[in-house]
């Protein structure tokens, strides 16, 4: 069964009064490109982290996030009084270039200003404990925790492509079978229509060698093979989104037969030389045309 390339999931656990949370998110790319963004208390384990992921995720624009939320009052953490007088120097020498009002004599100025500054990098640092096996182990957990969640909701979005697709390609074989009615019509008209020009030129004919050559026109738009051609893609195109999944997907897969059917229904259109199967094939078009919008979707 097919699976949504974009997808999202998340887990989290408390151990040792901090929160761990793990995010997912992707969305549509040729290759996967994996983004990591893991808290330093963890980043020891970036490396097995980002291979669980790669395993289980094969393509897409990936985010992942591993943080970390204290939850004790009494959280080691200090401000960095240096750091933080190094960004309000730097600003006070700003505000003199710019002829700006002494911080001083603006306190609420200077209040706002201290605020900014708390907000900036390494102005407050949260002393990091040591990290156990135990907790890594917990750790690891929760990430393959937000995998699995995620895998189940690309599964979840592979079963609403797996009806549209489902529904296009019926829609295509329908239009396909109304074909054949005009395409007698057709090769019939198309035969009277030559006979009855060649009665008003004023000049003899050899039938027989007329009959010759109207056979190998209407041969040359005989559209029997476009259409078994076609047929079989589709055949192709449901049996590869009910194949079992293998490593590559079958995004890139169903891509191909797509571009295949389009160019059937192009021949298909091009030899039709009548309005009723001209209009079936503009149909058929825009059936294809949403198969492969969706198919950019398909892991």
């Amino acid at each position: 069964m097919i699976q949504s390339m974009t997808g999202y999931g998340k887990a989290s656990a408390v151990f040792h009064n901090k929160k761990v949370v793990v995010e997912i998110r992707s969305l549509n790319s040729k290759q996967l490109d994996l983004s990591m963004k893991v808290a330093s208390l963890y980043r020891e384990r970036e490396m097995e982290f980002r291979s669980m992921v790669q395993k289980a995720l094969q393509r897409g624009k990936v985010d992942f996030t591993l943080s970390v939320e204290a939850l004790a009052a009494s959280s080691a953490t200090h401000i960095n009084a240096g750091v933080v007088r190094s960004y309000f120097e730097q600003a006070d020498e700003i505000r003199k270039q710019l002829g700006m009002v002494q911080l001083d004599q603006q306190a609420t100025s200077a209040a706002i200003l201290l605020q900014t500054i708390l907000r900036m990098p390494d102005s407050i640092s949260v002393a990091e404990e040591e990290v156990g096996e135990e907790e890594l182990t917990e750790v690891s957990r929760v990430v393959a925790e937000a995998i699995e969640n995620f895998v189940s909701f690309r599964q979840q979005e592979g079963e609403s492509l797996y009806r549209v697709f489902s529904e296009k390609v019926a829609n295509i074989r329908a239009l396909l079978q109304s074909v054949e009615p005009y395409e007698k019509e057709r090769t019939n008209r198309i035969r009277q229509d030559l006979i009855n020009k060649l009665e008003q030129l004023p000049v003899d004919y050899d039938k027989n060698r007329l009959e010759q050559e109207m056979i190998y026109y209407i041969e040359k738009l005989d559209v029997n093979e476009e259409k078994h051609r076609l047929e079989n893609h589709l055949n192709y195109f449901e049996e590869t989104m009910n194949a079992p999944m293998d490593a590559g997907g079958a995004g890139k897969k169903l891509g191909f037969i797509a571009q295949e059917m389009g160019r059937e229904i192009n021949t298909l259109g091009s030899k039709s030389n009548q309005a009723e199967m001209q209009r079936i094939v503009v149909r058929m078009k825009d059936e294809l045309e949403q198969i492969k919008e969706q198919v950019l979707n398909v892991l």
